[in-house]
Protein backbone atom coordinates (compact mmCIF):
# COMPACT_ATOMS: atom_id res chain seq x y z
CA UNK A 1 0.00 0.00 0.00
CA UNK A 2 1.27 3.45 -0.94
CA UNK A 3 1.89 6.16 1.63
CA UNK A 4 -0.80 8.28 -0.10
CA UNK A 5 -3.35 5.49 0.34
CA UNK A 6 -2.48 5.11 4.00
CA UNK A 7 -2.84 8.86 4.54
CA UNK A 8 -6.30 8.79 2.95
CA UNK A 9 -7.25 5.73 4.97
CA UNK A 10 -6.27 7.50 8.18
CA UNK A 11 -8.23 10.61 7.19
CA UNK A 12 -11.21 8.35 6.44
CA UNK A 13 -10.97 6.84 9.93
CA UNK A 14 -10.90 10.34 11.41
CA UNK A 15 -14.00 11.38 9.45
CA UNK A 16 -15.79 8.24 10.63
CA UNK A 17 -14.99 8.87 14.30
CA UNK A 18 -15.29 12.66 14.42
CA UNK A 19 -18.00 13.38 11.82
CA UNK A 20 -19.97 10.20 11.28
CA UNK A 21 -20.06 9.07 14.90
CA UNK A 22 -18.90 12.23 16.70
CA UNK A 23 -17.77 9.78 19.36
CA UNK A 24 -17.70 11.22 22.87
CA UNK A 25 -15.41 10.46 25.84
CA UNK A 26 -16.53 7.48 27.94
CA UNK A 27 -18.80 6.10 25.21
CA UNK A 28 -18.55 2.49 24.07
CA UNK A 29 -18.44 1.68 20.36
CA UNK A 30 -19.76 -1.45 18.68
CA UNK A 31 -18.63 -2.09 15.08
CA UNK A 32 -20.34 -4.51 12.72
CA UNK A 33 -18.03 -5.42 9.82
CA UNK A 34 -17.87 -8.01 7.04
CA UNK A 35 -15.05 -10.36 6.09
CA UNK A 36 -16.16 -10.15 2.46
CA UNK A 37 -13.48 -12.50 1.16
CA UNK A 38 -12.67 -16.17 0.61
CA UNK A 39 -9.36 -15.51 2.30
CA UNK A 40 -10.33 -13.67 5.45
CA UNK A 41 -10.62 -9.97 6.17
CA UNK A 42 -9.42 -7.75 3.28
CA UNK A 43 -6.20 -6.13 4.45
CA UNK A 44 -7.28 -2.57 3.67
CA UNK A 45 -10.62 -2.94 5.46
CA UNK A 46 -8.94 -4.50 8.50
CA UNK A 47 -6.47 -1.62 8.54
CA UNK A 48 -9.28 0.95 8.36
CA UNK A 49 -11.15 -0.68 11.24
CA UNK A 50 -8.00 -0.81 13.35
CA UNK A 51 -7.46 2.89 12.66
CA UNK A 52 -11.07 3.59 13.69
CA UNK A 53 -10.55 1.63 16.91
CA UNK A 54 -7.33 3.54 17.66
CA UNK A 55 -8.91 6.94 17.01
CA UNK A 56 -11.95 5.96 19.07
CA UNK A 57 -9.74 5.30 22.06
CA UNK A 58 -7.81 8.51 21.40
CA UNK A 59 -11.00 10.59 21.71
CA UNK A 60 -11.83 8.85 24.99
CA UNK A 61 -13.91 5.74 24.19
CA UNK A 62 -13.87 3.31 27.10
CA UNK A 63 -14.46 0.14 25.06
CA UNK A 64 -14.49 -0.70 21.33
CA UNK A 65 -15.44 -4.12 19.97
CA UNK A 66 -16.05 -5.60 16.51
CA UNK A 67 -18.65 -8.16 15.42
CA UNK A 68 -17.31 -9.75 12.23
CA UNK A 69 -19.49 -11.42 9.64
CA UNK A 70 -18.25 -13.84 6.98
CA UNK A 71 -20.28 -13.86 3.76
CA UNK A 72 -19.06 -17.34 2.80
CA UNK A 73 -20.42 -18.76 6.06
CA UNK A 74 -23.66 -16.97 5.22
CA UNK A 75 -23.75 -18.62 1.80
CA UNK A 76 -22.94 -22.03 3.28
CA UNK A 77 -26.02 -21.73 5.47
CA UNK A 78 -28.29 -21.24 2.45
CA UNK A 79 -26.65 -24.15 0.68
CA UNK A 80 -26.65 -26.65 3.53
CA UNK A 81 -28.87 -25.72 6.50
CA UNK A 82 -32.34 -27.34 6.91
CA UNK A 83 -35.03 -25.12 5.44
CA UNK A 84 -36.94 -25.36 8.71
CA UNK A 85 -34.04 -23.71 10.56
CA UNK A 86 -34.18 -20.30 8.87
CA UNK A 87 -36.32 -18.88 11.65
CA UNK A 88 -33.26 -19.07 13.92
CA UNK A 89 -31.27 -15.96 14.71
CA UNK A 90 -28.03 -15.30 16.67
CA UNK A 91 -29.64 -13.44 19.53
CA UNK A 92 -26.29 -12.65 21.12
CA UNK A 93 -25.78 -10.15 18.30
CA UNK A 94 -29.19 -8.64 19.01
CA UNK A 95 -28.40 -8.42 22.71
CA UNK A 96 -25.09 -6.65 22.03
CA UNK A 97 -26.71 -4.01 19.82
CA UNK A 98 -29.61 -3.45 22.20
CA UNK A 99 -27.28 -3.02 25.17
CA UNK A 100 -25.21 -0.42 23.30
CA UNK A 101 -28.29 1.50 22.15
CA UNK A 102 -30.08 1.40 25.50
CA UNK A 103 -27.10 2.92 27.29
CA UNK A 104 -26.64 5.68 24.71
CA UNK A 105 -23.35 4.46 23.29
CA UNK A 106 -22.29 4.40 19.62
CA UNK A 107 -22.61 2.01 16.68
CA UNK A 108 -20.70 1.79 13.39
CA UNK A 109 -22.04 -0.28 10.48
CA UNK A 110 -20.43 -1.49 7.27
CA UNK A 111 -23.52 -2.56 5.25
CA UNK A 112 -21.46 -4.04 2.43
CA UNK A 113 -22.75 -6.94 0.37
CA UNK A 114 -21.69 -8.84 -2.71
CA UNK A 115 -24.89 -8.37 -4.76
CA UNK A 116 -24.39 -11.72 -6.50
CA UNK A 117 -23.62 -13.77 -3.38
CA UNK A 118 -27.14 -15.19 -3.03
CA UNK A 119 -28.22 -14.90 -6.66
CA UNK A 120 -28.77 -18.66 -6.97
CA UNK A 121 -30.42 -19.14 -3.59
CA UNK A 122 -34.12 -19.50 -2.76
CA UNK A 123 -35.64 -16.01 -2.54
CA UNK A 124 -38.24 -17.31 -0.07
CA UNK A 125 -35.47 -18.26 2.36
CA UNK A 126 -33.76 -14.92 1.82
CA UNK A 127 -36.99 -13.12 2.64
CA UNK A 128 -37.51 -15.31 5.71
CA UNK A 129 -34.07 -14.48 7.11
CA UNK A 130 -34.60 -10.80 6.28
CA UNK A 131 -37.84 -10.66 8.25
CA UNK A 132 -36.39 -12.67 11.15
CA UNK A 133 -33.48 -10.23 11.41
CA UNK A 134 -35.82 -7.23 11.29
CA UNK A 135 -38.04 -8.68 14.01
CA UNK A 136 -35.14 -9.50 16.32
CA UNK A 137 -33.53 -6.09 15.82
CA UNK A 138 -36.79 -4.15 16.11
CA UNK A 139 -36.16 -3.01 19.73
CA UNK A 140 -32.64 -1.82 18.87
CA UNK A 141 -33.78 -0.05 15.72
CA UNK A 142 -36.56 1.64 17.69
CA UNK A 143 -33.97 3.07 20.08
CA UNK A 144 -31.89 4.30 17.14
CA UNK A 145 -34.92 5.98 15.59
CA UNK A 146 -35.68 7.67 18.90
CA UNK A 147 -32.21 9.15 18.94
CA UNK A 148 -30.79 7.12 21.79
CA UNK A 149 -27.53 6.27 20.01
CA UNK A 150 -25.06 8.09 17.74
CA UNK A 151 -24.28 5.90 14.74
CA UNK A 152 -23.11 5.89 11.16
CA UNK A 153 -22.95 3.56 8.16
CA UNK A 154 -19.90 3.34 5.89
CA UNK A 155 -19.04 1.56 2.65
CA UNK A 156 -15.60 0.05 1.97
CA UNK A 157 -14.44 -2.30 -0.81
CA UNK A 158 -14.69 -6.06 -0.35
CA UNK A 159 -14.17 -8.95 -2.76
CA UNK A 160 -17.21 -9.76 -4.87
CA UNK A 161 -18.66 -6.27 -4.53
CA UNK A 162 -15.57 -4.81 -6.22
CA UNK A 163 -15.96 -7.23 -9.13
CA UNK A 164 -19.63 -6.33 -9.54
CA UNK A 165 -18.99 -2.58 -9.53
CA UNK A 166 -15.92 -2.45 -11.80
CA UNK A 167 -16.06 -5.47 -14.14
CA UNK A 168 -14.54 -3.66 -17.13
CA UNK A 169 -11.10 -2.96 -15.65
CA UNK A 170 -8.38 -5.55 -14.89
CA UNK A 171 -9.24 -7.52 -11.78
CA UNK A 172 -5.99 -6.70 -10.02
CA UNK A 173 -6.78 -2.97 -10.31
CA UNK A 174 -10.39 -3.04 -9.17
CA UNK A 175 -10.00 -2.77 -5.42
CA UNK A 176 -7.56 0.15 -5.55
CA UNK A 177 -9.81 1.92 -8.06
CA UNK A 178 -12.89 1.52 -5.85
CA UNK A 179 -11.03 2.72 -2.76
CA UNK A 180 -9.99 5.81 -4.74
CA UNK A 181 -13.62 6.48 -5.76
CA UNK A 182 -14.83 6.08 -2.18
CA UNK A 183 -12.21 8.55 -0.98
CA UNK A 184 -13.53 10.96 -3.63
CA UNK A 185 -17.24 10.68 -2.82
CA UNK A 186 -16.58 10.79 0.92
CA UNK A 187 -14.55 14.03 0.62
CA UNK A 188 -11.45 12.35 2.05
CA UNK A 189 -9.02 13.86 -0.46
CA UNK A 190 -9.72 17.40 0.77
CA UNK A 191 -6.87 19.01 2.66
CA UNK A 192 -9.19 19.23 5.67
CA UNK A 193 -11.96 16.62 5.29
CA UNK A 194 -13.54 17.54 8.63
CA UNK A 195 -14.09 21.15 7.50
CA UNK A 196 -15.28 19.96 4.09
CA UNK A 197 -17.90 17.81 5.79
CA UNK A 198 -19.04 20.65 8.04
CA UNK A 199 -19.52 22.89 4.99
CA UNK A 200 -21.39 20.15 3.15
CA UNK A 201 -23.73 19.40 6.06
CA UNK A 202 -24.45 23.12 6.46
CA UNK A 203 -25.42 23.27 2.78
CA UNK A 204 -27.80 20.33 3.14
CA UNK A 205 -29.30 21.82 6.31
CA UNK A 206 -29.90 25.12 4.52
CA UNK A 207 -31.80 23.37 1.72
CA UNK A 208 -33.85 21.48 4.30
CA UNK A 209 -34.71 24.76 6.02
CA UNK A 210 -35.87 26.24 2.71
CA UNK A 211 -38.35 23.40 2.15
CA UNK A 212 -39.47 23.50 5.78
CA UNK A 213 -40.53 27.11 5.23
CA UNK A 214 -42.52 26.14 2.13
CA UNK A 215 -44.66 23.41 3.74
CA UNK A 216 -45.78 22.00 0.39
CA UNK A 217 -48.82 19.77 0.52
CA UNK A 218 -47.35 17.47 -2.15
CA UNK A 219 -44.46 16.85 -4.54
CA UNK A 220 -44.81 15.94 -8.21
CA UNK A 221 -42.05 13.94 -9.95
CA UNK A 222 -41.97 13.87 -13.76
CA UNK A 223 -39.52 11.99 -15.92
CA UNK A 224 -39.37 9.14 -18.43
CA UNK A 225 -42.14 6.68 -17.52
CA UNK A 226 -42.70 8.60 -14.27
CA UNK A 227 -45.53 10.89 -13.21
CA UNK A 228 -45.86 10.55 -9.46
CA UNK A 229 -47.53 12.84 -6.91
CA UNK A 230 -46.55 12.26 -3.28
CA UNK A 231 -48.70 13.91 -0.61
CA UNK A 232 -46.96 15.32 2.46
CA UNK A 233 -48.26 15.54 6.05
CA UNK A 234 -48.87 18.98 7.50
CA UNK A 235 -46.38 18.13 10.25
CA UNK A 236 -43.59 17.28 7.76
CA UNK A 237 -39.98 18.13 8.62
CA UNK A 238 -37.29 18.12 5.95
CA UNK A 239 -34.03 16.70 7.28
CA UNK A 240 -30.52 15.79 6.19
CA UNK A 241 -28.44 12.86 7.47
CA UNK A 242 -27.08 15.08 10.25
CA UNK A 243 -28.95 13.80 13.32
CA UNK A 244 -28.83 14.84 16.96
CA UNK A 245 -29.29 12.28 19.72
CA UNK A 246 -31.44 12.83 22.78
CA UNK A 247 -28.24 13.54 24.71
CA UNK A 248 -27.31 16.28 22.22
CA UNK A 249 -24.65 14.49 20.13
CA UNK A 250 -24.68 15.55 16.48
CA UNK A 251 -23.78 12.71 14.10
CA UNK A 252 -23.92 12.00 10.36
CA UNK A 253 -25.58 8.62 9.87
CA UNK A 254 -24.53 7.97 6.25
CA UNK A 255 -21.12 8.61 4.76
CA UNK A 256 -21.40 9.55 1.95
CA UNK A 257 -24.64 11.54 2.03
CA UNK A 258 -26.12 13.99 -0.48
CA UNK A 259 -29.85 13.84 0.34
CA UNK A 260 -32.51 15.88 2.05
CA UNK A 261 -35.66 13.95 2.92
CA UNK A 262 -38.99 13.84 4.69
CA UNK A 263 -41.85 11.49 5.50
CA UNK A 264 -44.67 11.25 2.92
CA UNK A 265 -48.34 10.96 3.83
CA UNK A 266 -49.07 7.25 3.76
CA UNK A 267 -52.45 7.63 2.01
CA UNK A 268 -51.67 10.30 -0.59
CA UNK A 269 -49.40 8.90 -3.30
CA UNK A 270 -50.80 8.66 -6.83
CA UNK A 271 -49.37 7.71 -10.21
CA UNK A 272 -46.56 5.68 -11.69
CA UNK A 273 -42.82 5.72 -11.03
CA UNK A 274 -39.99 3.90 -12.77
CA UNK A 275 -36.72 3.18 -10.97
CA UNK A 276 -33.60 4.62 -12.60
CA UNK A 277 -31.13 2.31 -10.83
CA UNK A 278 -31.26 -1.25 -9.50
CA UNK A 279 -32.02 -1.75 -5.82
CA UNK A 280 -29.34 -4.05 -4.45
CA UNK A 281 -29.47 -5.81 -1.11
CA UNK A 282 -29.82 -9.58 -0.68
CA UNK A 283 -31.92 -9.76 -3.86
CA UNK A 284 -31.28 -7.48 -6.83
CA UNK A 285 -34.38 -5.68 -8.16
CA UNK A 286 -33.94 -4.25 -11.67
CA UNK A 287 -36.12 -2.26 -14.10
CA UNK A 288 -38.78 -1.67 -11.46
CA UNK A 289 -42.09 0.11 -12.04
CA UNK A 290 -44.60 0.88 -9.28
CA UNK A 291 -48.14 2.17 -9.66
CA UNK A 292 -49.85 3.84 -6.67
CA UNK A 293 -53.45 4.65 -5.83
CA UNK A 294 -54.58 6.27 -2.56
CA UNK A 295 -51.09 5.77 -1.18
CA UNK A 296 -50.89 2.05 -1.89
CA UNK A 297 -48.90 0.08 -4.47
CA UNK A 298 -51.44 -1.54 -6.79
CA UNK A 299 -49.11 -2.78 -9.52
CA UNK A 300 -45.50 -3.99 -9.61
CA UNK A 301 -43.35 -4.95 -12.58
CA UNK A 302 -39.62 -5.73 -12.57
CA UNK A 303 -37.17 -7.44 -14.87
CA UNK A 304 -35.50 -9.22 -11.94
CA UNK A 305 -36.55 -9.59 -8.31
CA UNK A 306 -40.28 -9.13 -8.96
CA UNK A 307 -41.38 -12.17 -6.95
CA UNK A 308 -39.17 -11.18 -4.03
CA UNK A 309 -40.63 -7.68 -3.98
CA UNK A 310 -44.23 -8.91 -4.26
CA UNK A 311 -43.61 -11.23 -1.31
CA UNK A 312 -41.93 -8.39 0.60
CA UNK A 313 -45.03 -6.22 0.07
CA UNK A 314 -47.06 -8.85 1.92
CA UNK A 315 -45.02 -8.32 5.09
CA UNK A 316 -47.70 -5.99 6.47
CA UNK A 317 -50.09 -3.25 5.31
CA UNK A 318 -47.42 -0.57 5.62
CA UNK A 319 -45.06 -2.41 3.25
CA UNK A 320 -47.20 -1.28 0.31
CA UNK A 321 -46.98 2.43 1.23
CA UNK A 322 -44.23 5.04 1.24
CA UNK A 323 -42.16 5.90 4.29
CA UNK A 324 -39.59 8.26 2.76
CA UNK A 325 -39.09 10.68 -0.12
CA UNK A 326 -35.62 12.12 -0.73
CA UNK A 327 -34.20 14.75 -3.05
CA UNK A 328 -30.68 14.45 -4.48
CA UNK A 329 -29.25 16.53 -7.36
CA UNK A 330 -27.84 14.78 -10.41
CA UNK A 331 -24.66 16.80 -9.87
CA UNK A 332 -23.85 14.91 -6.65
CA UNK A 333 -20.29 13.50 -6.65
CA UNK A 334 -21.70 9.97 -6.63
CA UNK A 335 -23.84 10.52 -9.69
CA UNK A 336 -21.03 12.32 -11.50
CA UNK A 337 -18.67 9.40 -10.85
CA UNK A 338 -20.65 7.51 -13.50
CA UNK A 339 -20.47 4.34 -11.41
CA UNK A 340 -23.38 2.14 -10.42
CA UNK A 341 -22.29 0.99 -6.97
CA UNK A 342 -24.91 -1.73 -6.39
CA UNK A 343 -25.12 -0.44 -2.82
CA UNK A 344 -28.19 1.38 -1.51
CA UNK A 345 -26.01 3.26 0.98
CA UNK A 346 -24.16 4.90 -1.92
CA UNK A 347 -26.59 4.76 -4.87
CA UNK A 348 -29.39 6.49 -2.95
CA UNK A 349 -27.08 9.48 -2.68
CA UNK A 350 -26.73 9.66 -6.46
CA UNK A 351 -30.43 10.00 -7.12
CA UNK A 352 -33.78 11.18 -5.81
CA UNK A 353 -35.36 8.18 -4.16
CA UNK A 354 -38.39 6.83 -2.34
CA UNK A 355 -38.72 4.05 0.21
CA UNK A 356 -41.51 1.60 0.78
CA UNK A 357 -42.27 0.77 4.40
CA UNK A 358 -41.57 2.32 7.74
CA UNK A 359 -41.50 6.10 7.88
CA UNK A 360 -38.82 8.32 9.36
CA UNK A 361 -40.37 9.32 12.66
CA UNK A 362 -38.16 12.33 13.35
CA UNK A 363 -39.24 13.78 9.98
CA UNK A 364 -42.65 14.45 11.56
CA UNK A 365 -43.22 16.94 14.35
CA UNK A 366 -43.03 15.00 17.64
CA UNK A 367 -42.98 11.76 15.62
CA UNK A 368 -40.37 10.15 17.85
CA UNK A 369 -42.72 10.39 20.84
CA UNK A 370 -45.88 9.14 19.08
CA UNK A 371 -47.46 5.74 19.42
CA UNK A 372 -47.93 3.80 16.18
CA UNK A 373 -51.59 4.82 16.18
CA UNK A 374 -50.78 8.51 16.66
CA UNK A 375 -48.13 8.32 13.95
CA UNK A 376 -50.59 6.78 11.51
CA UNK A 377 -53.17 9.43 12.33
CA UNK A 378 -50.58 12.11 11.48
CA UNK A 379 -49.95 10.46 8.11
CA UNK A 380 -46.83 8.47 8.97
CA UNK A 381 -46.44 4.89 7.77
CA UNK A 382 -45.71 1.95 10.08
CA UNK A 383 -44.07 -1.21 8.77
CA UNK A 384 -41.42 -3.77 9.61
CA UNK A 385 -39.58 -3.08 6.34
CA UNK A 386 -37.90 -0.06 4.74
CA UNK A 387 -36.69 -0.54 1.14
CA UNK A 388 -35.23 2.26 -0.98
CA UNK A 389 -35.63 2.71 -4.74
CA UNK A 390 -33.76 5.27 -6.84
CA UNK A 391 -36.02 7.28 -9.19
CA UNK A 392 -34.03 10.42 -10.06
CA UNK A 393 -31.96 11.27 -13.12
CA UNK A 394 -30.81 14.18 -15.26
CA UNK A 395 -34.29 14.07 -16.85
CA UNK A 396 -36.26 14.40 -13.62
CA UNK A 397 -38.36 17.49 -12.81
CA UNK A 398 -39.80 18.03 -9.33
CA UNK A 399 -42.48 20.55 -8.34
CA UNK A 400 -43.79 21.53 -4.95
CA UNK A 401 -47.59 21.76 -4.80
CA UNK A 402 -48.94 24.45 -2.47
CA UNK A 403 -52.15 24.40 -0.44
CA UNK A 404 -53.97 26.40 -3.11
CA UNK A 405 -52.94 23.94 -5.83
CA UNK A 406 -50.38 26.16 -7.48
CA UNK A 407 -46.90 24.77 -8.11
CA UNK A 408 -43.31 25.91 -7.66
CA UNK A 409 -40.22 24.42 -9.26
CA UNK A 410 -37.90 22.51 -6.93
CA UNK A 411 -35.75 20.67 -9.48
CA UNK A 412 -35.32 20.87 -13.23
CA UNK A 413 -33.39 18.29 -15.23
CA UNK A 414 -32.22 16.77 -11.98
CA UNK A 415 -30.80 20.01 -10.53
CA UNK A 416 -32.00 22.43 -7.84
CA UNK A 417 -34.19 25.25 -9.08
CA UNK A 418 -33.63 27.39 -5.99
CA UNK A 419 -30.51 29.00 -4.56
CA UNK A 420 -29.53 28.96 -0.88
Amino acid sequence: MSSEFEKNLEKFAEVIVKVGLNLQPKQRLLIGAPFGSNYGVPLELAQLIRMVVKKAYQVGAKLVDVLWEDEQIRLIRYQNAPRSSFGEYPTWRTDAGYNIAKKGDAMLFFPILNPDLLSEQDSDLILTTHKVALNHNKPTNALRRKGMVNWTAIAAPIDGWVDKVLPSIPQEERKAKLWDKIFDICRIKHTDPISAWKDHINQLSTRSSYLNQKKYQALNFRGPKTDLTIGLPKSQIWKSANFTTQSGISNVVNIPTEEIFTTPHKDKTEGIVTATKPSATDVLIEDLSLTFSEGKVIKVTAKTGEKFLLDLLETDEGATRLGEVSLVPHSSPISQSGILFYSTLIDENASCHIALGNCIRFALENGQNMSDEELSEAGGNVSLIHRDFMIGSEEMDVDGIKEDGTTESIMRKGEWSFQV
